[in-house]
């Protein structure tokens, strides 16, 4: 099969087996994850590959679907590969490292910088600049070629596990610095409300209460609203 015939996202691999009976439910390595209290498995992880030599793109997208991965597309080159990421969002990238136009480390960089997916690098080369250029882009897992499936499957393993993570912590510290900050405002809101209408610190927060519940607003933006003097009345001081 030409090289031609090859380009592009023209070519899917779905994860072969049944889910069920496929995989230890407990190994990390099991692209199904660990299924439910039930005993149904999870569906299989999406996979883009991007590897410039057909033959290997071909192999290494078979590979992945008789190991149980969903191959969802397949392309020859780094710009391809952002594109692909940002239409499909899979959960995994395979990506080579030399590959024409836009190299592989640097389309790893753009597709992690935009929270995409986590990406798994393979190259012939063990050069420790490379790997270095590698870490510095986000690469979270890096393997050898020639490799077999049981080379992948713990690098992808790791690699899904570690993006994982640091998605439930960026949530995480999103939600609590928000939280932090709404208070913040809700504290400085009640003091100008204390000596503004001299209130007491709970009598004040009954009113951003009941100012919030009247005008169908969030507590944070009544809060906004007295901080910046723009007071929404909520009729009359909440007792």
């Amino acid at each position: 099969m030409s090289d031609e015939a090859n380009d592009g996202p023209v070519q899917r691999y779905p994860a072969s087996g049944d889910p069920a009976e496929s995989g230890d439910p407990g190994d990390p390595g099991d692209p199904r994850g660990s299924g439910s209290a039930r005993g149904v498995a999870q569906a299989a992880l999406r996979v883009l590959v991007a590897e410039d030599e057909a033959l290997i793109r071909m192999d290494l997208a078979e590979m992945l679907a008789e190991a149980g991965y969903d191959v969802v597309a397949q392309v020859r080159d780094g710009r391809s590969a952002i594109e692909q990421a940002r239409t499909l969002r899979p959960d995994l990238v395979v990506m080579d490292v030399k590959m024409p136009g836009l190299d592989g480390i640097s389309a790893a960089e753009t597709i992690g910088q935009e929270g995409i997916a986590p990406v798994v690098m393979l190259t012939a080369f063990s050069d420790k600049d490379l790997v270095d250029r590698a870490g510095d882009a986000g690469v979270m897992g890096y393997v050898l070629k020639p490799f077999t499936i049981d080379d992948l499957r713990p690098a992808l393993a790791i690699a899904w596990t570690r993006w994982s993570e640091r998605r439930a912590l960026t949530a995480e510290v999103a939600d609590l610095s928000d939280r932090l900050e709404t208070r913040k405002r809700l504290d400085k809101a009640k003091g100008v409300l204390m000596k503004q209408l001299s209130l007491d610190e709970p009598a004040a927060f009954r009113w951003i209460q009941k100012a919030a519940m009247d005008r169908r607003l969030g507590m944070r933006e009544v809060a906004d609203a007295v901080i910046a003097g723009a007071q929404p009345s909520p009729g009359r001081t909440a007792e």
